[in-house]
């Protein structure tokens, strides 16, 4: 009877220089980090504080400052809710339903990642400018949207659609829908599925969402260029008001607002890191491949 033959056992991965490889790869991407995200964001409050904490908060202070926020945090205000009920909507049609034009509609919502924001802001002053196509009628009833707040609103609506959406398509198709079928069976209507099975689900997903969403919406900068007509304290976001200062040479001024926006994104990514940690377990629970 002949003997079987064992496979040779594979040659054993030597630890210390897969350590050694290992600390090499985090060493570089703790450089590439460094010089090219920390360095940078570390200058802006080092040139915004460089006349002295008195210039950063009177270049705070100025009325055209105050209003570029106070329009910033209008705009996202309309932008956020509105990509959080179409986000939803999209996801559950995507993630749940076979229709025809599914493919378009993925590639609908992908479209603003694949199109520049100065196209963007384009299209609606070719739609809805002086001289655009529904510009006269616009003009005779009174009604101004480019070089106003709700130019400002649809150019940031259409840069930020994708975010809610694309959080939560790929998280709603991982999950399934066995729990919504039960919930039916035992009677619950549509609403009462969504708002006590559906939304527990994706929560965690939808204000990761949110949160980038509020982010872009709040830092954008090439769509509402085009659409604003850049006047001073009335159509200004904060992106905007920092180009403009920083052509005027007001660097005290620019960076300032700059570093608040800073601030901004870094509360933001302070919020979602936080809540990471919080309910750390829950959220792995609900995330893709969870259970």
């Amino acid at each position: 009877m002949n003997a079987i033959t064992l496979p040779r056992p594979l040659p054993r991965v030597d630890a210390r220089r897969r350590s050694w490889s290992h600390g090499l790869l985090i060493a570089l991407a703790l450089a590439w980090m460094l010089l090219f995200l920390l360095l940078p964001l570390a200058a802006v409050f080092v040139e915004a504080f460089h006349a002295g904490v008195q210039a950063y908060f009177a270049s705070l202070d100025r009325y055209e400052t105050l209003a570029a926020v106070r329009l910033t945090l209008l705009v996202a205000a309309f932008v956020v809710p509105l990509n959080l009920v179409f986000g939803v909507t999209a996801a559950w049609l995507m993630a749940r339903f076979q229709f025809r034009g599914k493919a378009l509609l993925g590639a609908l919502i992908d479209l603003p990642f694949s199109v520049s924001p100065v196209v963007a802001g384009l299209v609606y002053v070719l739609l809805f400018g002086a001289q655009g196509w529904f510009g006269p009628w616009l003009a005779a009833h009174g009604v101004q949207i480019v070089f106003a707040v709700p130019g400002l609103v649809l150019a940031t609506l259409f840069v930020t659609v994708p975010f809610v959406a694309r959080e939560l398509i790929p998280l709603m198709q991982a999950q399934g829908s066995e729990e919504e079928q039960a919930a039916r069976v035992l009677g619950a209507s549509g609403w009462r599925t969504f708002f006590h099975v559906t939304l527990p689900n994706i929560r965690w997903g939808l204000l990761y969402g949110v949160l980038l969403c509020n982010a872009r919406a709040m830092g954008d900068f090439g769509a509402v260029s085009v659409v604003s007509g850049h006047i001073r304290g009335l159509t200004t976001t904060m992106p905007l008001e920092v180009e403009m200062l920083y052509n005027e040479y007001d660097y005290v001024g620019a960076f300032a607002v700059a570093s608040l926006l800073a601030l901004l994104a870094l509360l933001t990514l302070a919020v979602k890191t936080l809540l990471e940690w919080r309910y750390g377990g829950e959220l792995a629970a609900h995330a893709p491949g969870g259970h």
